[in-house]
């Protein structure tokens, strides 16, 4: 069973996060899932995205929940029926959640030099320019897009923008947290937010102060 890696980051959060390398047909085995959630996975064309929301629900169960314990709201935020906080998220070959008390978001990317591209559209990029190389700024672009996606996930409102309501604080690439806050219409939230690397990904996690 490829459980990756659990880390424990308070006495209530726990991130678990999951290398997938069965196939969809072993994934399946043992887990229960609702009619709808069996009806999305049904209506998955990638095997690789079926693989994952497969593998998400591996890592529910390691946390002692089933399919039948998570429910999505309008917006599509997904939670706990015993209130617990939950966030989720796959990429490729890697899948994680993280449960809390907190109200918390997690990401994970394969690091690609495309973020190179597109870093315009959620980060003023001239902050990393003064990195020595293309892949030292790739690599902090996407531990900004991870911590940015962790937040729009956890803060869940219609009409946030990456680039003109979420900020995050700056950081040394031998670091592994920094702070982070959105900021949309009258409300204002500040979250710790940690990130990892590993295996050519990044993961990052915020968690509300």
């Amino acid at each position: 069973m490829p459980l990756y890696k659990t880390i424990t980051v308070n006495n209530t959060t726990k991130v678990l996060i999951w290398k997938i390398e069965e196939s969809f047909e072993e994934l399946s085995e043992g887990i229960d899932l609702t009619q709808n959630c069996s009806s999305r996975v049904q209506n998955m064309k990638s095997d690789l995205h079926r693989r994952g929301f497969m593998s998400v629900r591996h890592l529910l169960k390691e946390e002692g929940y089933t399919d039948h314990d998570l429910y999505y709201d309008e917006n599509g935020k997904p939670h706990l029926k015993n209130d617990k906080h939950i966030s989720i998220t796959h990429s490729f070959i890697f899948s994680a959640i993280v449960v809390s008390d907190l109200e918390v978001g997690i990401d994970i990317e394969k690091q690609r030099s495309k973020i190179l591209r597109i870093a315009h559209k959620f980060t003023p990029i001239e902050e990393y320019r003064t990195l020595a190389n293309d892949d030292a700024i790739m690599r902090k672009l996407t531990i900004v897009w991870c911590a940015k996606e962790s937040l729009y996930k956890s803060f869940s409102h219609p009409g946030v923008s990456f680039i003109q309501n979420i900020y995050v604080d700056d950081f040394r690439l031998d670091e592994s947290s920094t702070t982070a806050n959105v900021s949309f219409n009258s409300q204002k939230e500040v979250y710790d937010v940690h990130f990892l690397e590993f295996d050519d990904f990044t993961c990052a996690y915020a968690l509300l102060q």
